[in-house]
């Protein structure tokens, strides 16, 4: 089942980014296009067997996660301000590039910088689960990690949360809506993706299902904004 959303979000990320070639070579809405770029760069480096791959050839010292914490904050404050746009909350942007939304993503960075510096990374790991097998101080520190990595991402999209109630309640056209409420149900897993570090193994599965979800409501959300907005151009 976790390959089957691994690969499926890689599939739906990479089609859209191809097919917004066209558009970003004409200049019309390039941000959309590096959004679904940098997402399907995440989701490939979120999969073992590139994951691999990338990592081993940087030295082998899991630096592949740390760049790949980085693309997700990239594609987040892309999609952030793509989302403000297509739902016209004028405040959001406000939010996500005025002094909070600065000092959440440089606290966040500084986090993820300073715990993986902590750890002994040796040794190519997917998702850091070798790491966090080794002993009860990096399975610690691995969480720590993770919840930091979480935390930009959850901002962001708690601060547009606000317009997309709005739109999913309004009279607005029903691809507008639908959107709306896909990016809802987007935010409601990335927040859950916070509980992660006290969710037993057991139910580990879960922490896949909040992650996927989330990618998968927010790319479609975010890809039915732009083709509402062209149906009604041409009607």
């Amino acid at each position: 089942m976790i390959g089957i959303l691994q690969w499926t979000t890689l599939a739906v990320c990479g089609i859209v980014a191809i097919a917004r070639i066209p558009s970003a070579l004409r200049g019309q809405n390039r941000s959309v296009f590096f959004v679904y770029a940098l997402m399907t760069l995440v989701i490939l480096l979120s999969i073992e067997a590139p994951y691999m791959a990338v990592d081993r050839a940087l030295g082998g010292t899991n630096l592949a996660n740390l760049v790949l914490r980085f693309l997700i904050f990239a594609a987040i404050f892309l999609l952030g301000l793509g989302i403000a746009r297509g739902f016209g909350a004028e405040d959001a942007p406000r939010r996500i590039t005025g002094p909070i939304g600065m000092v959440t993503l440089g606290t966040a960075s500084l986090v993820i910088v300073v715990v993986f510096l902590m750890m002994d990374t040796a040794g190519s790991s997917t998702g850091l689960v070798s790491l966090a097998t080794k002993d009860a101080h990096h399975a610690a520190l691995v969480e720590y990690y993770g919840a930091a990595g979480r935390l930009y991402p959850a901002y962001v999209m708690l601060a547009l949360l606000p317009a997309m109630l709005r739109t999913a309640a309004s009279r607005l056209p029903g691809l507008l809506r639908l959107s709306a409420g896909l990016m809802v149900v987007g935010t409601v897993a990335i927040t859950l993706s916070l509980l992660s570090p006290v969710i037993p193994p057991s139910l580990g599965i879960l922490r896949f299902i909040f992650n996927y979800t989330a990618v998968l409501c927010l790319i479609l959300g975010l890809a039915l904004i732009w083709l509402g907005k062209a149906r009604a151009s041409r009607t």
